[in-house]
């Protein structure tokens, strides 16, 4: 690990009891239904969307409460959703805590009880930041979180169940939110900043543990990274640089960072690929200046395409969701100013933006 001396001596972005909900937390499962995940009371609570297009929930899952309010959601090919919580360590100061971690198999049906992963510093270290999942190729889980010496390490699934030691993978001063995604090959990467630039951690083979790459020197504001694997199977990463605009940056398109459009507001960035009458789009949202949730979309891959945001919708907390119903339609998710889930499906034809958003 780094040296204690670069571990981070502020929390950059609140503090083990600001809610945190992250990824995949919108997810359709095999039989095209959508779930809902959200941090509540304790613990971890789950809506599902009905046959007839309604919704059932809330439903508590993962077992017994205990649980800080941050969530973390990956979603594999088999459709397995796994669920990574924040839990207070028995016995010690309010900010020490350890990752637990729970999969559901099948929409609508019970999670596996919560079982801690510890933390990267063992099992009563201080809270670091808010951890990001992901699942590879053949469905083994990877949670990524920001160390004590301000790098990076990750957990990995084994083949035959249980869970490797935590990987350190080197670091420092790296963004308490990174972000993991799969690319098209079924391997794992990372995205992080520095106070210097950009990061990028990568799995060559299957199952191996992930190498970081050289910094790229840019400005980037730390807590608004996303990441989405295109239709060419790489990877693009967005965030804000320094003058509050949008950047894209894919490294195996030899993209090099791209400014694409002023940025709504100064929080986090979602995206999603989605197609539209045919033809790849990218959508991007984010809450703007006054917390309302806008969209933007873009041909896929195609950054100089100029994307533009949508007129405002809601008051919103936090970054929306996005996702896709069994139609392949966009769906979005978000939690709204009195703290109730809504969603928005998309408008159909060449408008890649959701519609009209309801409550769940």
């Amino acid at each position: 690990m780094a040296n204690r001396s670069e571990a981070p001596v502020t929390h950059l972005h609140g503090s083990p009891d600001t809610p945190q909900v992250r990824g995949s937390w919108l997810a359709r499962g095999k039989d095209g239904r959508l779930s809902v995940y959200l941090p509540r009371n304790g613990g971890a609570v789950r809506w599902t969307e009905g046959a007839d297009g309604g919704w059932s929930g809330p439903e508590p899952i993962g077992g017994s409460g205990g649980l800080l309010p941050s969530l973390s959601v990956g979603q594999g090919t088999d459709g397995y959703v796994h669920l990574v919580g924040l839990r207070p360590v028995a016995g010690g100061e309010p900010d020490r805590v350890e990752l637990v971690h729970s999969t559901q198999y099948q929409t609508g049906r019970p999670a596996l009880e919560w079982r801690s992963i510890t933390h990267p510093n063992g099992a009563a270290f201080r809270w670091t930041g808010t951890p990001s999942v992901t699942v590879d190729g053949i469905g083994r889980a990877y949670v990524f979180c920001r160390n004590g010496g301000g790098g990076i390490s990750v957990r990995a699934q084994k083949d035959a169940g249980g869970w490797h030691p935590w990987w350190d993978l080197l670091g420092s001063k790296t963004d308490p939110l990174p972000v993991a995604v799969t690319n098209g090959s079924g391997f794992v990467e990372l995205y992080s900043s520095h106070a210097a630039g950009l990061v990028r951690y990568v799995q060559r083979e299957s199952g191996a543990k992930p190498l970081r790459e050289e910094l790229l020197p840019a400005q980037v504001a730390m807590g608004t990274m996303a990441a989405v694997r295109g239709p060419s199977g790489h990877v693009t990463a967005f965030y804000l640089d320094g003058e509050g605009r949008v950047c894209a940056w894919s490294p195996e398109r030899d993209l090099a960072p791209t400014p694409l459009v002023d940025a709504a507001g100064e929080g986090p960035l979602t995206v999603v690929s989605r197609t539209v009458d045919g033809a790849d789009h990218t959508l991007i949202a984010q809450r703007d200046a006054s917390g309302r949730v806008v969209f933007a979309s873009y041909p896929a891959e195609r950054e100089g395409a100029g994307p533009r945001w949508s007129p405002p919708g809601p008051e919103v907390q936090g970054p929306p969701a996005l996702g896709s119903d069994a139609s392949g339609g966009v769906v979005a998710a978000a939690v709204a100013a009195g703290g109730e889930p809504i969603v928005a499906r998309g408008k159909g034809g060449t408008d890649a933006a959701p519609g009209a958003w309801e409550r769940i």
